[in-house]
This record gives C-alpha cells, structure tokens and sequence, in this order.
C-alpha cells in the first residue's frame, strides 16, 4: 500500500498549510482504495472508503476510470459494500460527467437486467458529456431495435437533461464586497506569481487578493447566511488583463455554490460585478461556472446643461455616485424583470445585458459547457430518431441589416459559422457558434485545461482544428522543482491529446519555449481564421484571435467550435508620416492616446479593433494586434495588402518549417497541413480569385480612430501613474506620456526588452545600440541593468547566422545556457546586460520579478501593481513601459532620456517603421464567405 501511504503522509504535510487532502486524480492509488474498502478488517479502510466517494476526481482520469469501474461491480453484484448501495453507486456515477462512468451507464442501460438497466437510462438521461462513441453505441443499439436506446434518445431529444433543471431562483439576495477601486486585474483575483498552483484549487484559492480580503469574505458569510457575496470593482472594470479561468475559479471557491458533494473544491456561480461592467474575456469565463457578470452603472460622469462631462483640474470628468455598494450593502437581483434592487426595494439600474437567454441558459445548466455539449446531443438524438428536435433552448440571435456592408470580423464569423440559417448574411451582435482553425494551451494554464478536457471526457483534439499548440513560455526562465513536476506532465497529455507540444515528452528535440503568441502567429495560415488562445494577448495579425479561459481552451479543442457573439468593430486608420527618430512602439501608444482625445471615453473596450496597418508584415504588426488587449479591446483584425499578406504567409511557412526540421512534428502531420493550407491561401491571393480580407465599403462601425503620424515627435511612455491621486487612474494603460514629461529625472532601476511585443526588429535594435554606443564612447556601460530576452529561438538564430549575436554576447553578463537552466529565479540584478531564455520572462511575473519598488522601463505589456515588480515598504513598484530603444538607452543612462539624448542614440538605426498604405485595398466581396 505505498501509494495510499504517500498519499497520507502528504496529507499530513498539507495539514501543516491548512489544506485538505488533495483531490485524487491517479487510477493505481484509487485501486489501492479498493482494495482497502474490500478489506473489512483493516484499521485504515474508513479513510479509504471516505477518499473514494468523496476525493477522487470525475471525467476522464485514470481515478475515475477505477472509480466508474468499482461502481459498476457493486451494481452487478460482483462486489459488496455495505456503505455504498447500488443506489449509492448509480447516484455517484452520475456525478462523474463522462468518460468511464457514460461507458459504464451505458454498458448497465444496454445489458440483459432491465430493472438495472432502466435505473442507468434514468442517471444517462440527465448527463451530456457524450462523444463520439458514446452516441455511435447508442446509434447501433436503436438500429438493433433496442427499447432502452430509444426511450433514452427521445429523452435527449427533447433535451430534459435540460428542461428538467430547476429554474435559476426569481430573486438573489447578495451581500457586497468591494475588492478593490478602479479596474481589477486579475491578477489580482490570481496572482501570475502563483500560477505554479492553479491546478490545486484549495491551495490556489490562498493567493486570492489577501489574507484579509478572504477572512472578511467568510465573515460577510457568517453574518448574512442564505446570501451570497457580489465581489466588486468600485469605479472600474473587473476582470481586466486576461481571462483567467483561475482568478474565476477563486471567487467561486470563496463565493460561489459546490458544483458535487463528491468532487472537492470545484464550485460554479460566482457574481462579479464592476461600475464599468466585466472585461469582455473575463465575462467569457464567469458564463463558463454558470455566473452573473453585472454592470453597475453606479458612478456617473457629471454633466453642464449641455451634456457635456464636467471635468476636474486634472482634466478628468468628476464623477457622481448614484447608488451605494460599500462592502456590506444587501442587494437583490430579480432574474424576472432583469433588475438589481436595494434591500428596501428600490430598483437601482437594469441588468438585462446580464441574463439574455443565452446567459440565463448557462445560469441554469450550471455553466456553458453543459449547454455546448447538449445542444449537440439533442442535434444527434433527433437526426437518429428522425424527428424535429424539440424547440428548448433559446434560438441563436441573428441580426441582419439589409444594405449593409460587413467589417472584417462580421466576414470572418460568416464564413466560419455554424448552425445559422443558410444564406442569411449576419451583423455584430448575432450570437453565432463559430468553427475554430487554431487553438493554443499555455503552460502556466495548460494544467487547468487538462483538468476540463478531463472533466469533459474529452480524449483527442476535434477533426475540424487545423492547427493546436501548446507551450512552455510562460514557465521558460526558471526550471525549478515545480516545473520540473508540471511541465513534462503537462506535455505529454497535450502531445497524447493531439497537441503539437513546445517541449517533446520523449525528449528527442529541443526544449522549445518560445513565446506562444508568436507561434500562434505563425501557424495562423489564413486571413480569414479564427483562433481560441489560453491567454488574453492572443491576439494575431492574421485572422480573428480571441483570448480565453483555460475552458474555453479546452472546449475548443474537444469541439472545434466557440460560441459568442459577433462583436462590434472600431476602424482605426493612420495618415501624416513618421519621423525617423521615432518607433513603431511609439504608434501603438499614440493610438491609445489619441483615441482617447478624440472621443472620451475608451470606445475600444469590449470590441474589435480593425486596424489597417497593411503595409506591415505579420511580425511588425503584432506589435499592434498584441497591444489591443491592454486597450481592453475584445479581439484586433489587421487588414493587410495582398502583397503584405503573402509575405507574411511565406515567412510563416518557413517558420512552420522550422518546427518541422526540428522534430517538432505531430503524427498526425499537423504541421505540414498548416503548410498545406498556407499555399491553398497564398495561390488564391496571386491569382485574385480570393484577394487578402477587407471590409465592404459599407460597413458600419461603431467609432472610427484616425492616428496622425505627424503628430508623434518623442517616444511614448504607458505609465501605471501609480501615486495618481484618484485610485480609479492608476494601473490603466490609458496614461500615455512623452518622455519630455519626466525632464530626464526619472530614475529607472531596470530595463527589459522582450515578451511578446518584440520581433526580431527588436533584438537586432539593441544590438545596433550597442555598436553606436561603443563606437562613440569606446565600450557601452550600465547604469541600470538590462534584461533581454528573446521571444523565439529563431531570432537568436538568425541573428547569430548575420552576426549581430556577438555584441550581445560581449556586454553580457549572463547568458543562457539550455543545457543548465536555471533553477532558481533571480531576485538581484547587477548594472549589466542578462541574456535570458527565450520566454515570456519579466513579463510573467510568476518566476523573474525586479526587486521591490524598482522602477521598470519595459517593452513588456503589463504595468498591472505587482505583476513585473511589486511595492516595497517605501516605494510602490512601477512598470512603465516603452519601446525598445527607448528601454535600452534608459538602462545605459540609468533614467529617461532627453529627446535630444534619444535622437543622438537612434541615429542611423533601422528602427522599426510604418507607413500608411498609400490607397484603400480593394474591396472583398461578402460572396467569398
């Protein structure tokens, strides 16, 4: 019994941590259990006995397969166990979802025992977790004339694993918490640093916001029972930043209801809510756990007798407070009329936008998954029976607008969808099931997507996925002990799973651990694709890109589909001329910037932003695409020129090549069809029977941006403005400043050039720096340390092949080594330059962090409090962030630079440069759907 010995004495440990035995998910230790409870007579077989029925984990885990198994011997009589009746066993069999407990069901619904078989066809009728084979065995048996399949079919047909439910309650009584005010990240909700342990619900449920935050939770509990508790976002947006299936997955630990009393430590409906509602992927995930995402309305912009905003010294609207949600307010939410009310019963704003159908449908089923696979089950009970499928679920919302041109995102999610009324041509807002070509896992939440493809009884990628990968980015800067246990784990369930995998589980090629962005960004092969990433900066210059929860990972690689709806676009344009001093980083601020100016209020959030850039290749402009998710925009299409497009397309090829060349092939030749599939793309642009994708003349958006190049003449700094009087302004992204505000006196303690935000442009710019500052100075020395890190292996190896690796390598004081990883992250730095493992890095904030209250000059995207550096006793931690000769020349300088100062350094640098196209592409015809 040595793994149920381990097991106990690692229970021991965890008692020391205040955790509870961890969930058993591992087949050989439940049949050491077995064998335990078939022992009457030993002293440890109530342990044994309480593990399995209420520690060991559903779906498709080795664990639930000796579980489903045990159970189905008690049933047939072939074992005994006095606590577990066959009642008992069927009961818990339906907790388990799918995998080995639907192949037990269905193996009792189709045997000769008809009272047990009746009894297994009652638990089958109300799960939905059904494959492929699951509904083939179903198929076979109505075909052989079977009563039992048919009755059971007629029962999905008319969906009553749905209409069965219970009804979501007419009035919820919540208790309110405010988590914090301004915009929460979700880091907050759960922290980067603590990735290592999202796969452990109870111990990463510790990391949520604080100590206290947790304690007042429980309290709020304790003293309002039968409610719930609403976390909030006071003045902001909750949930900004990325999806995070983890930071959802803490709230409904701490507020939320258990989804089994038989699986530990997974609960659904969480309420969240903020002044400025819930970022639109953070959204995507509440609807996973089945909850209430509400916008406020609580805090209103002041305005004249003219309508116009009243703004404070600071040029900043004053805002007005309409009604209170101080932690501690009872509130009720009416489901019925879609309202949220004060204790007393005053309504206080309409939530509507909250409970749509289709929201209200994930509420009641207990999370979106539940509706995904349901619908899909009655489509194939009623094909089977040949009857009409019984109208149940809300019809699919369907906008069209006679005369009107679609954007770019309304053609690609044409194109791609599914289950629509055929020839109907759909706007944004049309709620659409679309087919997904390319899905990416990463590995600080690729652990969690396991634990859902598990959960979802999910055994192989769909068919209909072009191209899925999984990476080992955002764990690349450090092996220590905890990647060393998770990452191979993790790899050889994704390679198993059908993945084409960063780190080869045989060990055959080289540890790869670009930045998966890239990678998604090179195999994206078509224009008009849509792609499904573990991370809210997927976000590719080719096709539609949407960043998600380590669910809807999951979800879209078992199905091959994602529902949403078509979002809203805004046109961003640029006109005037860059000057030559300046960086195309510097663009992408200035949009930020100058969106703001010219209309208010941030009209990129919660929608796509289509940027015609089409001048620059795939890698340039991901610069762009990349920066759309710290404009808390939805998604970014970039239009491209056809000659742009093909370029971008070959260079992708050649890339994908690569991965093959380096024995990174799946076998299921998964990457030479994307190669396939890229010169299918690149014929139809040459011979212009299908040009590269454009939106109609008509198409109607709701804001357009034109940036003017002209007016961008000094770099561009986003500033997290972290002493901002107004709580709600700091951490943003939307304070952009030119470097001229700092006067040269911003002291900067570190620079970092890489994450995903640099090309190989990039790389070669600090190289470039490098040679102009020694041949003007005679050697370059550091002021500040400067941390590079490339994000692919590719870049380095070019560059080592044109020569430019070399003066990296003289100024450096530290190079990678792969052969010797580091084992431990780095918490001093020294005034030199660090080449550091292609990765995510700093960026992360899970393993390499600056030392606390340092302040950062960044090309990274996150300037969230606490994510690159946190605070120190004395001095809040600032990530500012800029481009990359800005940051390189910082370092050398130990503070910002002049304009002047900067100018000088540049001179004669290839500095990353856009020009706008000189006239609109061509118009793609709608018809090419």
């Amino acid at each position: 019994m040595s793994l149920y010995t381990d097991y106990l004495n690692e229970i021991e440990t965890r008692k020391e941590q205040g955790l509870s035995p961890k969930p058993i998910d591992g087949g050989p230790l439940v049949a050491e259990l077995i064998a335990l409870i078939k022992d009457t007579g030993n002293d440890l077989r109530e342990g044994a006995l309480n593990f399995f029925i209420y520690n060991t984990l559903p779906g498709t885990t080795s664990a639930a397969g000796e579980k489903a198994a045990f159970l189905k011997a008690i049933i047939l009589g072939q074992a005994e166990v006095a606590e577990i009746s066959a009642d008992f066993a069927f009961e818990m069999l339906s907790h388990m979802k799918g995998g080995p407990s639907v192949d037990v069901l269905i193996d009792l619904a189709l045997g000769d025992d008809a009272a047990t078989a009746k009894q297994a066809a009652d638990v089958l009728k109300t799960q939905v977790f059904l494959y492929d084979a699951d509904m083939t065995r179903l198929g076979d048996a109505l075909a052989a004339s079977n009563a039992i399949a048919k009755d059971l079919l007629e029962s999905y047909a008319k969906a009553e694993f749905f209409t069965k439910l219970p009804d979501m309650a007419e009035e919820i009584e919540i208790v309110t918490y405010v988590a914090g005010e301004g915009d929460i990240s979700t880091d907050l909700l759960s922290p980067g640093a603590e990735a290592h342990s999202r796969a452990d619900r109870e111990l990463h449920g510790k990391c949520m916001i604080s100590e206290a935050a947790q304690k007042h939770i429980n309290e709020l509990k304790l003293q309002h029972p039968g409610k719930q508790v609403m976390l909030i976002a006071e003045k902001g947006t909750m949930g900004v930043g990325s999806s995070r299936m983890s930071g959802v997955n803490n709230v409904a630990l701490w507020t939320g209801k258990q989804a089994s009393p038989y699986v530990p430590f997974v609960n659904y409906a969480p309420i969240v809510a903020g002044t400025n509602g819930i970022s639109p992927i953070f959204l995507t995930t509440v609807g996973v756990t089945g909850g209430i995402g509400l916008d406020l309305k609580n805090w209103v912009k002041k305005t004249d007798e003219d309508g116009n905003a009243i703004l404070n010294n600071d040029g900043n609207p004053i805002l007005e407070q309409t009604y209170s949600v101080e932690t501690g307010t009872v509130l009720k939410i009416n489901t019925k009329d879609k309202k949220l009310y004060s204790e007393e019963g005053d309504a206080l704003v309409d939530v509507s936008s909250s409970f749509t159908p289709q929201k209200a449908e994930f509420m009641k089923a207990g999370g979106s998954y539940a509706i995904v696979f349901g619908k899909k089950l009655q489509t194939f009970a009623a094909e089977a029976l040949g009857v009409e499928a019984t109208p149940v679920f809300a019809p699919s919302k369907e906008i069209s607008h006679e005369g009107q041109g679609l954007t770019a995102v309304e053609k690609i999610f044409n194109k791609n969808a599914v289950g629509t009324t055929p020839g109907k041509t759909l706007h944004a807002g049309s709620d659409v099931r679309v087919k997904v070509n390319i899905v990416g896992s990463q590995d600080t939440t690729g652990l969690m997507t396991m634990q859902e493809l598990e959960a979802m009884a999910a055994t192989v990628v769909s068919p209909i996925v072009d191209g899925a990968y999984q990476s080992g980015c955002h764990t690349a800067s450090v092996w220590d002990a905890k990647a060393q246990a998770n990452t191979p784990r993790l790899m050889q369930f994704m390679n198993d799973f059908g993945l084409v995998t960063g780190r080869d589980p045989k060990g055959e090629y080289h540890a790869m651990t670009d930045v998966i962005h890239k990678v998604l960004n090179d195999i994206t092969v078509d224009d008009w694709a849509v792609i499904i990433g573990g991370d809210s900066h997927t976000r590719m210059s080719k096709g539609v890109a949407f960043g998600a929860d380590s669910g809807t990972v999951a979800l879209a690689l078992a199905t091959g589909e994602a529902s949403m709806p078509i979002p809203e676009s805004v046109k961003v344009t640029f006109k005037g001329k860059m000057a030559e001093h300046m960086d195309f980083r510097d663009v992408v601020h200035a949009t930020q910037l100058q969106m703001l100016a010219q209309h208010g209020d941030n009209v990129f959030q919660g929608r796509v932003i289509e940027v015609h850039i089409g001048t620059l290749l795939a890698d340039q402009a991901f610069t762009f695409t990349d920066w759309t998710a710290e404009m808390k925009a939805k998604a970014s299409v970039c239009i491209s020129n056809d000659e742009t497009l093909v370029g971008s397309l070959e260079l992708a090829k050649s890339r994908i090549q690569i991965m093959i060349d380096k024995g990174m092939e799946h076998a299921s030749g998964m990457l030479q069809n994307l190669i396939d599939i890229a010169d299918a793309r690149i014929t139809e642009i040459k011979s212009g029977d299908k040009p590269a994708l454009t939106p109609d003349a008509n198409a109607k958006y709701f804001a357009e941006v034109v940036v003017d190049l002209d007016e961008i003449v000094e770099p561009m700094i986003a500033d997290p403005d972290v002493n901002n009087a107004d709580v709600s302004k700091r951490y943003t992204h939307d304070t952009i400043r030119p470097i001229s505000f700092y006067k040269a006196e911003k002291k900067v303690d570190l620079g970092f050039v890489g994450s995903c935000m640099v090309h190989k442009g990039d790389i070669k710019i600090v190289a470039q720096m490098l040679k102009n500052l020694e041949a003007v100075n005679g050697k370059v020395e550091f002021k500040a340390p400067l941390v590079v890190a490339a994000p692919t292996y590719n870049i380095i190896d070019e560059m080592k092949a044109e020569g430019d690796w070399e003066i990296l390598q003289k100024y450096s004081g530290f190079e990678f080594d792969d052969l010797f990883p580091k084992e431990q992250a780095r918490k001093e730095y020294e005034n030199i330059l660090y080449l550091e493992r292609p990765g995510c890095n700093l960026c992360m904030g899970n393993q390499e962090k600056a030392a606390k209250g340092d302040t950062v000059l960044a090309t990274s995207t996150r300037l969230f409090q606490g994510r690159v550096v946190a605070d120190s006793a004395t001095k809040k931690g600032e990530s500012l962030l800029g481009s990359t000769p800005l940051v390189v020349l910082a370092a050398v300088l130990g503070r910002t630079p002049t304009l002047e100062e900067y100018k000088a350094a540049v001179e004669g640098i290839d500095l990353t440069k856009f020009a706008p196209p000189l006239a609109a592409p061509s118009t793609t015809k709608s018809a090419h759907f």
